[in-house]
């Protein structure tokens, strides 16, 4: 049996979500939440196997939650199930740890099927997802977006290491390899093809 939690802020959406998968062989849903940080609490204590996540989440939003379930439960799987249809909250929800990334415009069985996939292991990227959906998916890590999205404001090199506690000399060598992997010339051009996929 496929433990699931699900996670979604409107009650309407959370019953007919819970109902629609209660009826599916293998699966069962052993807890809900509707808002972020209920759904870390839950995950802690249900230890679900997969956990079903909207990303426009009150209190604590499913991106942030994602990171955390992937920190804390290693060993649960993360399956988004949004509207959001834009290539950066793939990117952003993938590189954030989860295991998969679903339209709400799925039908019941492509839920169940991918929710089946992820437990098993899988990777899924919804097909209708603009641009390919799987080549949005961002190559920087968290640390090296969190450098971009610091300079993108403006904060030099030496100001980044101050606030992210780190050596002038880590954060240039991440910055130039934020560069080298978005194929940029400059630091300036690898934070506009950031900030156009999406991934700042």
């Amino acid at each position: 049996m496929i433990r699931v939690l699900v996670v979604e802020d409107h009650a309407v959406v959370r019953s007919g979500l819970t109902a629609l998968l209660s009826g599916e062989l293998g699966i069962g849903v052993v807890g809900e939440a509707a808002d972020g940080s209920s759904a870390l609490t839950e995950a802690e204590r249900l230890r679900p196997d997969v956990v079903l996540l909207d990303i426009d989440l009150p209190v604590v939003d499913g991106i942030a939650v994602a990171s955390a379930l992937a920190e804390q439960l290693p060993e649960c799987r993360t399956l988004i199930l949004t509207a959001l249809d834009r290539p950066g909250y793939l990117g952003r929800a993938m590189s954030a740890g989860a295991s998969g990334y679903l339209l709400k415009s799925a039908t019941p069985a492509e839920t169940a099927d991918a929710i089946r996939r992820v437990a098993a292991g899988g990777r899924v990227i919804d097909p209708r997802m603009r641009d390919g959906g799987a080549d949005t998916v961002s190559p920087l890590t968290e640390r090296e977006t969190e450098m971009l999205r610091l300079a993108s404001s403006g904060a030099h090199a030496r100001e980044i290491a101050a606030d992210l506690f780190l050596s002038l000399g880590t954060v240039r060598n991440r910055l130039s390899s934020a560069v080298g992997k978005l194929h940029a010339r400059t630091l300036v051009d690898a934070v506009r093809i950031a900030e156009r996929h999406g991934w700042l």
